[in-house]
């Protein structure tokens, strides 16, 4: 299959952009695609995103292994990077990030995050599969307090219970068993900015009349853009569209 992709990453009503984006490695069949996010407040949060995109595709540059287990490897290693730069750095002390990472290889995908930062898949134009985000607001949804719709705009939404970063045991979520994946088939990679203001509906309707990654995500930004206060956050989104080989 051929891999057709596009990002976008803006520093929306920041002053600076603390997502890390345009982390991608792509060799013959086989690819990998991190996007991060850099925790405002903690200080160094763009460092951090950095660092954890660059170390995990330089990982998987060096060991390009198909396999949940080695997921699970590239972001300890990102993990050990951040908690290494903390400790050379006063100002970076207390960095922290998300991260969501997607390898493919041939027709079979795996998957794996920490924090908020979100992975869509979807086929037939529909969304099947998304990631769970850490965050205080899913932990309410699992327990029956909220529904899901209402994460987007909760008070405590900001509030993650993992990052990279973080002190104590990591604790991220690999999808364990790989899926077949076929020619039509699109994911979304994205951060808490940009899903924010982007719903699932939106997602859908708009890859319906998208003909190319670029012209999906163009279409995405414009909803973000008409409903995101002068404030909001820094906002970055990956598209990627699975196309057969010409």
């Amino acid at each position: 299959m051929k891999f057709n992709h596009a990002t976008l990453s803006h520093a929306g009503g920041r002053k600076f952009n603390e997502d890390a984006a345009n982390n991608w490695l792509i060799s013959n069949t086989q690819g990998c695609w991190v996007m991060a996010d850099g925790l405002g407040g903690h200080g160094g949060g763009d460092v951090a995103a950095d660092m954890a995109a660059n170390s995990i595709i330089e990982a998987y540059k060096n060991n390009p292994e198909f396999s949940a287990g080695q997921l699970d490897t590239l972001l300890a290693m990102a993990h050990q990077a951040i908690l290494q730069g903390q400790q050379q750095n006063d100002r970076v002390s207390a960095m922290r990030s998300t991260a969501v990472v997607l390898m493919l290889q041939g027709k079979q995908a795996l998957w794996a995050h920490i924090g908020d930062s979100r992975l869509y898949y979807f086929s037939h134009g529909l969304i099947v599969q998304q990631t769970k985000d850490h965050s205080v607001p899913q932990v309410m949804v699992d327990a029956g307090h909220i529904r899901a719709d209402a994460i987007r705009h909760h008070e405590d939404r900001n509030r993650l219970t993992r990052s990279l970063g973080n002190p104590g045991k990591l604790r991220t979520t690999v999808l364990e068993q790989a899926i077949e994946v076929h020619p039509g088939d699109a994911f979304l990679l994205c951060t808490d900015g940009f899903w924010e203001f982007v719903t699932e509906s939106d997602m859908q309707a708009t890859l319906a009349n998208a003909s190319a990654p670029v012209d999906w995500l163009a279409a995405m930004e414009r909803i973000l853009q008409s409903r995101a206060p002068d404030s909001h956050d820094n906002y970055t989104a990956t598209a990627l569209f699975l196309e057969p080989q010409p």
